[in-house]
């Protein structure tokens, strides 16, 4: 009887600790909360990495600042960061593992518009929100759809601000050279024609180049070959042959003033082509990065990535992804929701968001912000800030 009696009760305790051990177990995966997940794609290991990996690098630390200050809505925010390679079809793929694989809440990505074209789209029909930290295509948000938004300023935006800048300090009339490989470098060279010629100016030749040419000779040849030297070069390029093409006009000789997009805004633009040939080049861009002249906050934001990564911001497009990704959490905490929907109206009802690049305004009408525009020259081998330019006019998308 007494052994009958310590079987019951042991089974009874044996029984009653499997219970409360299952009961513990369920309530710690209750208790376990779902990161806010944000998919990015970047180029990591190719031609366009200049720029991406900076940019990357920006998310990244904007993503670790939120997480320390708590997360967003309760929930710690987790970056699925993937490679595209700057490749059509593995940037269509990887947006189709943010939304089949990665189960994604919103997008931060993208600093080219071809990039945006191929993954934009199945991101748009997955519904879920995207922000565009880089590409500046004012096409992108009616050509992949009504969830998607711009961190950044439109290439006719830039392109009126330099055309501006030219007109009024270099002269009337420009030599116009862009990529025809890259459909930034072509809406900028398009953009930039459109404000000069209506500002008085004159283009007194253009031209073309494969995105894969690495010999410039033919055009400069053609441009030397004028009758009559215009007052300067609008290069529309891209960061993989800003720097040789630079270089190819200074060895031919040709001295004028080089002025171009956010594109050159890069080191390696310095190195490629020569402390000597980027002496008097202009570029566009968003925000001046140097350590020692730029504003408070972008002196903060060195400080942190210096201190996180082991030295200085590349460029400002580390500057613009840690913006965008403030830009997303920001609608995210206001839409007090993960919700998709909610989320687009809280990036439309964005007002004054104070961006290290620039203040950032969108409504339910632009997609895109008004911001001004910074123009660089470059002196002996430096950035340096040549004006900040708010486009009196601006040519329609």
């Amino acid at each position: 009887m007494k052994n009958i009696t310590f079987y019951v009760i042991a089974s009874f305790l044996f029984l009653s600790s499997l219970f409360l051990s299952a009961c513990a177990g369920a309530t710690t995966s209750a208790s376990v909360i779902e990161p806010i997940r944000i998919g990015s794609g970047y180029d990591l290991s190719n031609e366009m990495s200049v720029v991406d990996l900076p940019t990357a690098n920006g998310i990244k630390l904007a993503i670790k600042e939120i997480n320390e200050a708590g997360g967003l809505l309760g929930r710690p925010v987790e970056l699925v960061l993937r490679d595209h390679q700057y490749k059509r079809d593995v940037t269509a793929n990887i947006a189709k593992q943010f939304v089949e694989e990665d189960k994604v809440d919103a997008v931060v990505s993208f600093s080219d518009a071809d990039s945006v074209l191929a993954g934009g789209p199945l991101i748009q029909r997955a519904g879920l929100p995207l922000v565009i930290s880089g590409a500046t295509s004012p096409k992108l948000p009616e050509q992949v759809g009504d969830m998607t938004f711009l961190a950044v300023f439109g290439d006719n935006v830039q392109a009126a601000a330099a055309a501006e800048f030219a007109f009024k300090n270099f002269g009337e009339t420009a030599f116009l050279l862009w990529d025809d490989g890259a459909d930034y470098t072509v809406l900028l060279a398009r953009y930039f024609n459109q404000s000069f010629t209506q500002l008085g100016g004159e283009v007194v030749l253009m031209d073309s180049f494969p995105d894969s040419a690495t010999d410039f000779s033919p055009y400069i040849e053609k441009l030397k070959a004028l009758p009559e030297q215009p007052d300067f070069y609008f290069l529309s390029a891209m960061p993989h042959n800003a720097g040789p093409l630079i270089k190819q006009f200074r060895e031919a000789g040709l001295t004028a003033p080089i002025v171009g997009g956010d594109a050159y805004d890069f080191p390696g633009i310095v190195t490629e082509a020569g402390v000597e040939a980027v002496e008097d080049v202009y570029f566009t861009t968003h925000a001046l990065m140097d350590p020692e002249s730029a504003s408070p906050e972008i002196k903060k934001f060195g400080s942190a990535y210096q201190a996180e990564y082991g030295h200085a911001p590349e460029n400002v497009f580390a500057a613009l992804g840690y913006d965008a990704m403030q830009l997303m959490a920001n609608a995210i905490e206001r839409a007090g929701s993960t919700d998709a929907k909610a989320i687009k109206k809280a990036l439309e009802e964005t007002k004054d968001f104070a961006a290290l690049t620039g203040s950032i305004t969108l409504t339910a009408q632009s997609h895109i912000p008004s911001k001004a525009v910074t123009m660089i020259a470059i002196r002996d081998g430096k950035f340096t800030l040549a004006e900040e330019i708010v486009p009196e006019a601006v040519p329609v998308p």
